[in-house]
């Protein structure tokens, strides 16, 4: 076992997504790392397509790995724990991307002093633009993190946060793909109904996000400078801006986030944290 093996326990497409960014961008080489998978078929699938070790033991995989990566889903993250506690140790990070389980539930179930780290990703990993956010459990110290965030560099943007703020991570930029592509949906339907055709539409609407979007990165205006640059006075913004005020979309949009944070606080599994 050595420092740089990585088992990806869950073979679905989040785990997929980071193991084929880590290949491509040559942040680990494919002997270094394995997948575990529920089904034989898609282990093949996975181990042909990247030349990675597959297996449908994850007992086997933690017992290889110096870095284990649980994808597994929250429901089945007991089951996961129970298999590999026997074969982890102190010598071993565990990144649990289970949403909603936090450290301490992790820990509890492996034994003493493994360092366990938690990530809160979302589905652009797929197109390595993910953000990413990883708290420490316990015992993980900055050494833990960093390789964390060295593996998930690889696939978009990390930052480091208390776990006490996991669960606003969640309901932003964990689900703010969903907010995104609903908007997104809304507007092409919108060009449909003003009588463009769905290709145009789709079109139109996906360029001009996406170019909204790199200018709110690349320039480090605040959204509300740019606003004002497209908005001139008594034009067709700032009228479609007025109905949409109207409308609510901004407290719509404050007390839908606010309601997913205390839906993610319902659905975490763990200790309790502390409110720093």
């Amino acid at each position: 076992m050595t420092e740089r093996t990585v088992a990806f326990l869950g073979g679905g497409k989040m785990g997929e997504a980071l193991i084929s960014g880590l290949i491509r961008s040559g942040g680990r080489t494919a002997d270094e790392i394995m997948v575990t998978c529920r089904r034989d078929e898609r282990a093949r699938e996975l181990g042909g397509k990247y030349g990675i070790a597959a297996t449908l033991d994850n007992a086997e995989a933690a017992k290889w790995a110096r870095t284990l990566v649980l994808m597994a889903k929250p429901q089945d993250i007991d089951t996961l724990l129970s298999q590999i506690r026997a074969h982890v140790s102190p010598t071993t990070l565990v990144i649990s991307f289970a949403a909603g389980i936090r450290t301490s539930f992790v820990e509890k179930h492996l034994p003493e002093d493994v360092p366990v780290v938690r990530v809160m990703s979302n589905v652009p990993v797929m197109v390595d633009e993910a953000m990413s956010v990883v708290a420490a459990g316990r015992v993980a110290t900055d050494e833990h993190l960093g390789l964390a965030e060295e593996l998930l560099g690889y696939v978009g943007k990390v930052l480091r946060l208390k776990e006490s703020h996991l669960d606003a991570v969640t309901a932003t930029s964990g689900s703010g793909p969903a907010y995104f592509f609903l908007l997104a949906e809304a507007m092409i339907e919108a060009c449909i109904l003003l009588g463009l055709s769905r290709d145009v539409a789709t079109e139109l609407i996906i360029q001009t996000m996406l170019g909204s979007a790199k200018m709110l990165r690349d320039t480090g205006k605040h959204p509300v400078e740019l606003r004002e640059m497209v908005t001139s006075p008594g034009g067709t913004t700032i009228e479609a801006i007025r109905h949409l005020e109207e409308a609510g979309v901004r407290a719509a949009f404050l007390n839908a986030i606010d309601a997913a944070k205390k839906r993610s606080e319902q659905l975490a599994q763990g200790g309790d944290e502390d409110d720093d």
